[in-house]
């Protein structure tokens, strides 16, 4: 029958198209990638509420996301894992480029107390973004290696490498992002096999210190965490002062109500209510503004399909590699958002976190779009390259 020989000569054509380009079009990182391309049209729609011109900048670092992750998707697995400790120092320097005395204004200048941009001339390019991501690879790169995770000593070593970018970090300084490093990692040497008891005692260890890092906050950080106690009892007098901001997040997110209140509706409600930062950090205020409970629902289920895909890849996974960057990418990014919902619902403190996808922010979604190509990477092949095939690796002739 003519249909059924069309199907046997197509068969043979979808491994020969994948043995030509090194990867298979068939993989579950299709799950994160979705999941991030309509997250990113979300996030341009609600900039576009308050701050159209942003919007159309978005689209244009939406596409260079989406073209950074289709470059990543190319090289094997092996090959982003060989480099990865290279780009690591890469990164190390920028954030050194950062804080070091002396650097002219005209490439580092301090943005509200911050020295967090390296400006290139028509860009502004924020390292942590890209070092996040440098560092999941270089540390997965090197738990790989790592000798024995399951001694004090083994999962102290870890610990002590992922202290010097979030040391960096810390001195520009944005607590926000050193924050994601450590239960990033945590999640990391889980998958590794280091000992619960070791990372308990490290986990309860770090809670019981936690306060006395208080003194040594910045004033404007202790104060945001003075304004989150004093609103989760009642008292209201942070409203107009250091809790103004997630006062007015916390009004909007209720304006939306369940279905939300339209583009021009919600326009007039966060210019009435003069949410500082409604395209960045606290765009969650303005989707559930617009959207109402269904937009924020949606966002949330979106976020996590993305984490999920990310662990999905990690446990189908065949190398250690690719399952420790799935791991990885998927803790950062979950804890992200988790974060940055959280403050804008007010249950954490603001960090100026932003949300992964939607937020404003050029090396934002450019950074996280890298992590997305990575992911496919890894999806589509097994350990040695091959491209996978229903699940398992295509068998190819000697």
């Amino acid at each position: 029958m003519p249909g059924a020989a069309r199907s046997v000569e197509a068969a043979p054509n979808r491994p020969v198209l994948s043995k030509i380009l090194g990867i298979s079009w068939w993989n579950i990182g299709w799950i994160p990638l979705v999941g991030a391309a309509l997250l990113t049209i979300i996030g341009i729609a609600a900039i576009g509420t308050t701050e159209p011109d942003l919007a159309a900048r978005q689209w244009v670092y939406a596409i260079v996301g989406v073209a950074a992750a289709a470059v990543f998707v190319l090289p094997l697995p092996a090959i982003i894992e060989k480099w990865s400790p290279g780009v690591f120092m890469l990164t190390l320097g920028s954030l050194v480029l950062l804080v070091a005395p002396g650097v002219p204004e005209a490439i580092v200048r301090a943005r509200n107390g911050s020295r967090c941009w390296i400006d290139l001339g028509p860009l502004d390019i924020q390292p942590a973004e890209f070092a996040k991501i440098a560092w999941i690879l270089a540390c997965a790169w090197w738990l790989r290696r790592a000798a024995d995770l399951r001694t004090r000593t083994g999962v102290l070593l870890p610990i002590i490498l992922t202290a010097v970018p979030v040391l960096l970090i810390l001195m520009q300084p944005d607590l926000g992002t050193a924050l994601l490093f450590f239960p990033t990692l945590l999640a990391m040497l889980l998958t590794q096999g280091a000992r619960r008891l070791h990372l308990g005692i490290v986990v309860v260890s770090a809670l019981l210190l936690a306060p006395a890092t208080y003194p040594i906050l910045k004033p404007h950080q202790r104060a945001r965490i003075d304004s989150l106690i004093a609103q989760l009892t009642g008292d209201d007098r942070y409203n107009r002062t250091i809790g103004f901001q997630a006062d007015r997040a916390r009004t909007l997110v209720g304006a939306g109500g369940f279905s939300g209140n339209g583009s021009e509706g919600a326009q007039n409600l966060v210019r009435f209510n003069a949410l500082p930062e409604e395209h960045n950090d606290m765009i969650f205020a303005v989707v559930a503004c617009r959207w109402g409970f269904l937009g924020g629902l949606t966002v949330i289920a979106l976020e996590v399909a993305v984490v999920a895909g990310a662990m999905w890849v990690a446990v189908t996974s065949r190398d250690h590699f690719g399952k420790l960057v799935g791991t990885g990418v998927g803790a950062m990014l979950g804890f992200q958002a988790f974060v940055n919902i959280g403050m804008t619902v007010g249950i954490v403190p603001i960090t100026g976190l932003t949300l992964p996808f939607v937020s404003s922010g050029g090396s934002s979604i450019v950074a996280s779009w890298i992590a997305i190509g990575i992911l496919f990477s890894i999806a589509a092949r097994d350990a040695r390259g091959r491209p996978i095939m229903g699940g398992s690796a295509a068998r190819g002739s000697a």
